[in-house]
């Protein structure tokens, strides 16, 4: 038996289609499309879409279920999920659950059967924007509702990702065996992927999670070799605490950042973020390394870009995107500091990325304490 539902976007524009997950909730949050063909799982727990309406491009998903082994975080993080057409029947040896009954799990809501190309295009052309899905309810009604949210822009959704404590790491890459651990990295979680902490692992590090609130003083009592910034959802603009604790850190110990950590770290030299159209969000994005002229095909995903002109004389930008131009990575020009804002990390997308962690180890092992 199917049920029917809207998906509502704040221009008023509407699009039917059927509800499936939990079709007792209603669901709200920014609309974003991404374009990676797989990798369903991992972005539906990716903390970094707290607070988002997820629109694959790709129009089958759920083809091959969901296992035990694919999440990214403890739980599903996007507010609701819109596909052209959801596989009621997987076919995979590891696949333990339906789309469908992962969703209705988590108490997350679906809409299917919906035009996912003119959603895209609508996005593309006017940019992101808020939107709700709504069963049982008229479109006028959801759009009425809507407008009486909160907006993304002014919400702070690290604080509700973020883990509540500190937590160790043991688990390295699958199929690796974790080597002996040499040095100490923290990573400040600001909504981070659990591939972060495998990669870590993998190296030889010990790895320490701490909430996105820990001041920079608590971390260094810590006596850390490195801390990584990690990613996480929303506004830059909003999170004076890890900024705060980022300009603390510079200066006594190497960091890396990631995605969000890498526009923490941009403000925490005096930087300005801005939001993108539509931003960066899928595993096909080509990025040039300055230095070496090397073109990476990166997994994205991020809504705010880094102002390059804002930035002081000894930060240099090391990446830049090759579809718009923005800033894809910085580097101190005489710290141990250097950041991204793509995923080294993938889960989903390509791997070509993860030497970033080695390269993040090897300036540890140069420049630390």
């Amino acid at each position: 038996m199917t049920t029917s539902a809207h998906l509502v976007l704040e221009d008023g524009s509407a699009y039917r289609g059927f509800a499936f997950g939990d079709v007792s909730r209603l669901a709200h949050g920014e609309v974003v499309f991404n374009t990676s063909m797989t990798g369903y799982q991992e972005i539906l727990t990716d903390p970094s879409y707290a607070g988002q309406i997820v629109v694959p491009t790709y129009p089958l998903i759920g083809n091959y279920g969901v296992n035990r082994d694919d999440h990214e975080s403890r739980r599903i993080q996007v507010s609701g999920f819109v596909v052209r057409e959801h596989c009621e029947a997987p076919s995979h040896p590891l696949s333990e659950m339906t789309l469908d009954e992962f969703l209705e799990s988590q108490g997350v809501l679906g809409i299917s059967g919906v035009d996912t190309r003119a959603i895209t295009r609508r996005l593309r052309t006017r940019g992101v924007m808020m939107g709700a899905i709504a069963v049982n309810e008229s479109p006028a009604d959801a759009l009425a509702r809507l407008r009486g949210l909160p907006t993304y822009e002014g919400t702070d959704f690290v604080r509700a990702v973020s883990t509540a404590a500190p937590y160790p790491w043991s688990q390295p890459l699958p199929g690796e065996a974790a080597p002996a651990e040499r040095l100490r990295v923290l990573v400040s979680d600001c909504g981070l992927k659990y591939n972060i902490l495998r990669n870590l692992r993998s190296r030889g590090c010990e790895v320490i999670a701490y909430p996105a609130s820990t001041s920079a003083d608590a971390l260094l009592e810590m006596e850390p070799d490195g801390v990584l910034m990690s990613p996480g959802p929303g506004d830059p603009e909003l999170l004076d605490y890890a900024v705060a604790t980022a300009k603390g850190l510079i200066g006594r110990v190497p960091i890396m950042g990631i995605c969000l950590g890498n526009q923490i770290l941009a403000r925490a030299f005096g930087g300005r973020n801005y939001k993108l159209k539509f931003g960066h969000r899928g595993g096909n994005h080509p990025v040039k390394e300055i230095a070496s002229g090397r073109v990476h095909v990166t997994a994205q995903n991020h809504g705010y870009a880094v102002d390059p002109d804002s930035l002081p004389s000894e930060v240099e930008v090391s990446h830049v995107n090759l579809n718009d131009g923005t800033v894809e990575g910085l580097r101190h020009r005489s710290l141990p500091i250097m950041s991204i804002q793509y995923h080294s990390e993938a889960s989903p997308g390509p791997r070509d990325n993860e030497y970033l962690f080695d390269r993040f180890i090897d300036m540890i092992e140069d420049g630390g304490r």
